[in-house]
């Protein structure tokens, strides 16, 4: 499994690698540290994973459709140290871990999701609700400015 680590701090990113570095069949392909590059790193390294900092700086708006469009067969489990924030990456589509979790976790995690590619199963990878093709936009407007589903609704 090929991952992408994208993360803003590099503390977390180290951290990861380490985490990652003896996990069989693993291997770090790259990192990002702001979301400007996120989507060319994506192409550059042919990942299967991506390891997304919830609240990277710099998404552009539509990020996620826009990984998807480049690079569908790609993972993204969002990281996050706000649990909360996990429903609404569960909305948009994508994994979710706590960055609070235990290590063990985000590694079952990714353990599920090499199962899921290696038995060619298309329907072990979370997918957006295509009932509601507004629920990225609402997520993504969500993460970037507080308040925003709020004002969205009225």
């Amino acid at each position: 499994m090929r991952i992408l680590i994208a993360d803003d701090d590099p503390h977390v990113r180290s951290a990861l690698r380490l985490l990652l570095e003896n996990e069989p069949n693993v291997s770090i392909v790259g990192e990002a540290a702001s979301g400007e590059a996120l989507v060319d790193e994506v192409v550059a390294t042919r990942c299967d994973v991506v390891l997304l900092d919830w609240a990277l700086p710099g998404l552009p708006v539509g990020y996620l459709a826009a990984l998807r469009a480049v690079y569908p067969e790609c993972h993204i489990v969002a990281l996050s140290g706000r649990p909360e924030h996990g429903s609404e990456a569960r909305l948009a589509g994508v994994a979710f871990a706590s960055k609070g979790d235990t290590p063990e976790c985000l590694l079952d995690l990714l353990r599920a999701l090499g199962a899921s590619q290696s038995n060619g199963k298309a329907n072990g990878k979370p997918v957006a609700d295509a009932g509601r093709p507004e629920a990225l936009e609402v997520v993504e407007q969500a993460v970037r400015e507080p308040g925003a589903e709020a004002r969205q609704e009225r």
